[in-house]
Protein backbone atom coordinates (compact mmCIF):
# COMPACT_ATOMS: atom_id res chain seq x y z
CA UNK A 1 0.00 0.00 0.00
CA UNK A 2 2.92 2.37 0.81
CA UNK A 3 2.69 4.84 -2.33
CA UNK A 4 3.36 8.53 -1.06
CA UNK A 5 1.06 9.73 -4.21
CA UNK A 6 -2.40 11.00 -3.11
CA UNK A 7 -3.41 9.99 -6.41
CA UNK A 8 -2.98 6.63 -5.90
CA UNK A 9 -6.30 4.35 -5.51
CA UNK A 10 -5.14 3.17 -2.34
CA UNK A 11 -3.95 6.58 -0.98
CA UNK A 12 -7.18 8.10 -2.62
CA UNK A 13 -9.41 5.67 -0.97
CA UNK A 14 -8.04 6.01 2.54
CA UNK A 15 -8.14 10.01 2.25
CA UNK A 16 -11.81 9.44 1.27
CA UNK A 17 -12.19 7.23 4.79
CA UNK A 18 -10.11 8.66 6.80
CA UNK A 19 -12.36 11.31 8.88
CA UNK A 20 -14.72 7.96 9.82
CA UNK A 21 -11.49 6.51 10.47
CA UNK A 22 -10.74 8.70 12.74
CA UNK A 23 -14.35 8.86 14.76
CA UNK A 24 -14.05 5.00 15.17
CA UNK A 25 -16.74 4.66 12.75
CA UNK A 26 -15.43 2.01 10.62
CA UNK A 27 -16.02 -1.92 10.65
CA UNK A 28 -13.11 -3.25 12.53
CA UNK A 29 -11.44 -4.68 9.18
CA UNK A 30 -11.72 -1.34 7.01
CA UNK A 31 -10.39 0.25 10.12
CA UNK A 32 -7.31 -2.18 10.23
CA UNK A 33 -6.97 -1.78 6.34
CA UNK A 34 -6.69 1.71 7.18
CA UNK A 35 -3.99 1.25 9.81
CA UNK A 36 -2.01 -0.37 7.66
CA UNK A 37 -2.18 2.28 5.16
CA UNK A 38 -0.81 5.00 7.57
CA UNK A 39 2.14 2.24 8.90
CA UNK A 40 3.33 2.06 5.31
CA UNK A 41 2.58 5.69 3.62
CA UNK A 42 3.89 8.67 5.51
CA UNK A 43 2.16 11.47 2.97
CA UNK A 44 -1.11 9.86 4.60
CA UNK A 45 0.25 10.03 7.83
CA UNK A 46 0.53 13.74 7.73
CA UNK A 47 -2.94 13.95 6.39
CA UNK A 48 -4.24 11.99 9.64
CA UNK A 49 -2.58 14.27 11.99
CA UNK A 50 -4.06 17.31 10.19
CA UNK A 51 -7.35 16.41 10.48
CA UNK A 52 -7.14 14.72 13.78
CA UNK A 53 -5.76 18.30 14.90
CA UNK A 54 -8.73 20.01 12.82
CA UNK A 55 -11.02 17.89 14.29
CA UNK A 56 -9.43 18.92 18.29
CA UNK A 57 -10.08 22.30 17.05
CA UNK A 58 -13.42 22.52 15.97
CA UNK A 59 -14.41 20.26 19.08
CA UNK A 60 -12.81 22.79 21.96
CA UNK A 61 -13.97 25.40 20.02
CA UNK A 62 -17.42 24.51 19.59
CA UNK A 63 -17.79 23.66 22.84
CA UNK A 64 -17.55 27.32 24.91
CA UNK A 65 -20.76 28.67 25.50
CA UNK A 66 -22.05 31.76 24.51
CA UNK A 67 -22.29 34.48 27.22
CA UNK A 68 -26.23 34.76 28.77
CA UNK A 69 -26.39 38.04 27.58
CA UNK A 70 -25.64 36.94 24.07
CA UNK A 71 -28.42 34.34 24.23
CA UNK A 72 -30.75 36.52 26.15
CA UNK A 73 -30.23 39.35 23.04
CA UNK A 74 -30.83 36.56 20.46
CA UNK A 75 -33.70 35.10 22.06
CA UNK A 76 -35.08 38.52 22.10
CA UNK A 77 -34.93 38.60 18.36
CA UNK A 78 -36.60 35.56 17.67
CA UNK A 79 -39.61 36.53 19.99
CA UNK A 80 -39.87 40.04 17.48
CA UNK A 81 -39.28 38.51 14.32
CA UNK A 82 -42.04 36.12 14.96
CA UNK A 83 -44.37 38.49 16.10
CA UNK A 84 -43.54 40.77 12.92
CA UNK A 85 -44.15 37.34 10.62
CA UNK A 86 -46.89 36.32 12.29
CA UNK A 87 -48.48 39.12 14.76
CA UNK A 88 -49.55 38.64 17.97
CA UNK A 89 -52.61 36.64 16.97
CA UNK A 90 -50.84 33.82 14.53
CA UNK A 91 -50.18 33.36 10.89
CA UNK A 92 -52.65 35.28 8.43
Amino acid sequence: MSCGDPNDTDCTAALERMVFFIDNELADADAATIKQHLDDCAPCVDHFVLERAVKALVARSCAERAPDELRHKVLISIRQEIQVRYGETGPA
